[in-house]
């Protein structure tokens, strides 16, 4: 895995730095990435996703005053914009002065009026809540490609895997029924179908009780 990881990171960095013009890009990414950035991708974002596909790191924004800011991660498959930003708690709160948390805030202001969708994920969530990280990014990624679905799939099932990606969270059978507005038994069966198909898996619970979470590429 992490020699995989490692060869994947290396060619993604350096296709990043190969494709850029913009020379202030450029010159940040051949600096290399920041710690808190790469154990995200590392330990976060690569086993739950699988390949870092229209992920851009270090991507670059304009601000109010016709100057620069830089994203630590985007997000934009199909041209839409989503921003996920590392915070440290060192850097973004206990020893940050006046200047510096105000211009934090600046930049995220900057990014919500700009219509990215913002997802911030603080540095020791990473290292002490690696599994919540992890659910954290599939339903942030699932924001913008819960309309693809499988043509193949009926469309019970297209909708289950569309509830799946907007939760936070697994979900129970009797969830599912509710807002399929179908019988449990019929539930069920979707869910099996899906879990055979290697679009959910099982992740809790035992026969009944059991709860479902969509299965990681």
């Amino acid at each position: 895995m992490d020699s995989f990881y490692e060869r994947a990171y290396h060619d993604w960095l350096a296709k990043n730095i190969s494709e850029e013009r913009s020379p202030r890009r450029r010159e940040l990414l051949k600096k290399g990435l920041g710690h808190g950035i790469e154990t995200f991708l590392r330990t976060i974002w690569f086993p739950a996703v699988g390949n870092f596909d229209h992920l851009y790191p270090e991507w670059e924004i304009r601000d109010f005053n016709n100057g620069y800011r830089y994203l630590d991660l985007a997000y934009m498959p199909a041209g839409a914009k989503g921003c996920i930003e590392i915070q440290d708690y060192r850097s973004h709160a206990r020893d940050v002065d006046a200047k510096r948390f105000k211009d934090l805030n600046m930049k995220q202001s900057l990014i919500a009026l700009d219509d990215w969708l913002f997802l911030p994920i603080a540095y020791l969530s990473i290292k002490e809540d690696p599994e919540v990280c992890k659910q954290l990014t599939l339903s942030f990624i699932g924001k913008f490609i819960s309309t693809s679905i499988p043509e193949s799939l009926d469309w019970a099932e297209a909708e289950t895997l569309r509830f799946a990606r907007r939760l936070l969270r697994p979900f129970a059978a009797d969830e599912l029924s509710q807002h399929l507005q179908l019988s449990a038994r019929h539930t069920r069966r979707i869910l099996q179908q899906l879990t055979t198909k290697h679009l959910l898996v099982v992740v809790g619970g035992k026969q009944r009780y059991r709860t479902y979470w969509l299965a990681r590429r």
